[in-house]
């Protein structure tokens, strides 16, 4: 026993002797209490509109920044544990402004051992540096047992904002034999007929826990299932008056319309089917202050599942690029996300290459994953920029966006609070 006990011991001195070691994949860095992280040797940018910092130095401690600079004007303490960042580029941790948790995997979510659900996670989001995302219609139950989890430490992950189950049109919830066979969960969503009802579902979903409100103005599997304009216009109203956002899926031009004049926040995919967004629609949408989520990846994996013509999925592709380009112009708010969860190949890449095709600079694209959504989603006070003060989500990319946007991908290690939740072989 008592030798037992001396090996424990030399094995305890021996580990603390090691100093700074860089730490195994999933393990939480010490960033708390007295304790403090340093990240040094990278290239820091600060936030889309700030030039970097060469060989710069990140201080965490107790989960936020506490200083940023040149490695010269930042002093890193004698007990700090050091992460050697050299030939990396650091910046704020990413948000993936459309997700969604309905695939099989996620059902048992409340009751998966905490290492599968953090794999399932790091698949689908951290590793590609997302810390913060919105989920856009899920199963209530469902998303907040993942986000429970998340919360408490037992499960890695980012944090999630949700807008819970779907508003449907009457008639409109899609059938669970068309859920099944897309590998989905089915189980019941809301379905709106009248104002009075739906201000009463608001309500509800709001007493339950959810971040906003999501809504189906026009189904694009029936063009004519589409929300009544007066329905639309309650669930704004009712959601602003709680200070709340409502996101759309517009579909086609009625649920454009429709929801650009029905006050809402959030327009959850551009509307190649329709053809180039006009200049009254631009200036509307720019006027109500309407962010967009471009989803360009989704419109080659959609036609490709039904076996449209190369030319005609890159046609279709190439209207979404122009409608972000033509709302980027015009000063819109960019939003990115990429409706994984229901698209099942994870990769962004496609996403950032199309952006980039729009016209959207790697700083441009920068801002669509962080300052913009903080400010959209009411966080930009924690989240969105490498600062003193703010959340220490942060992402480490194994080379610079500014000479190929595909390196938004590249993740080495993504950090939230100072720890990391994902680190790369």
């Amino acid at each position: 026993m008592k030798k037992a006990v001396r090996s424990a011991a030399l094995i305890l001195f021996l580990v603390l002797a090691a100093g700074p070691l860089a730490p195994a994949r999933g393990q939480s860095l010490p960033a708390d209490g007295n304790n403090t992280l340093a990240l040094v040797g990278a290239r820091i940018y600060p936030s889309p509109s700030e030039n970097p910092i060469d060989d710069g130095v990140v201080l965490v401690r107790g989960g936020r920044v506490v200083a940023v600079g040149a490695r010269g004007n930042v002093k890193v303490p004698r007990n700090a544990r050091r992460l050697d960042c050299a030939g990396l580029t650091l910046v704020a941790g990413f948000w993936n402004s459309h997700v969604h948790f309905t695939e099989l995997k996620w059902e048992q979510a409340a009751s998966l051992p905490a290492p599968q659900l953090t794999r399932q996670l790091q698949e689908m989001l951290t590793r590609y540096g997302f810390t913060s995302v919105f989920d856009t219609g899920s199963y209530w139950e469902i998303t907040k047992h993942i986000r429970r989890r998340v919360g408490t430490g037992e499960v890695l992950g980012p944090k999630i904002f949700s807008a819970g189950e779907i508003l449907f049109p009457k008639g409109g919830s899609p059938p669970a034999a068309v859920l099944k066979a897309g590998g989905s969960i089915a189980r019941a969503m809301p379905e709106v007929e009248n104002p009075r009802q739906a201000i009463s579902l608001v309500r509800q979903k709001f007493a339950g826990g959810v971040d906003a409100v999501k809504l189906y103005a026009q189904t694009f599997w029936d063009l004519n299932l589409k929300l009544p304009p007066e329905v639309i216009k309650a669930v704004t109203a009712e959601a602003h008056r709680r200070g709340k956002l409502v996101l759309a899926h517009p579909s086609n031009s009625y649920g454009l319309e429709a929801s650009v004049d029905g006050g809402v926040d959030v327009l959850v995919h551009t509307t190649p089917q329709i053809g180039p967004w006009g200049e009254a629609l631009i200036t509307k949408m720019k006027r109500n202050g309407i962010a967009l989520v471009p989803t360009l990846k989704l419109w080659r994996v959609e036609l490709e599942k039904g076996g449209v013509p190369p030319n005609v999925v890159q046609t279709f592709q190439d209207r979404g690029v122009e409608q972000l380009r033509a709302y980027f112009r015009a000063g819109g708010p960019i939003l990115f996300g990429t409706d994984v969860g229901y698209v099942t190949d994870y990769d962004p890449v496609e996403e950032y290459r199309q952006m980039e095709r729009a016209g959207m600079g790697f700083r441009d694209i920068l801002a669509s994953l962080t300052t913009s959504p903080a400010a959209r989603f009411g966080e930009s006070r924690r989240k969105g920029r490498i600062a003193a003060g703010m959340d220490a989500d942060m992402v480490l990319l194994a080379a610079d966006p500014a000479g190929d946007v595909k390196a938004f991908s590249n993740v080495r290690y993504t950090l939230r609070k100072g720890r990391i939740i994902y680190q790369s072989k």
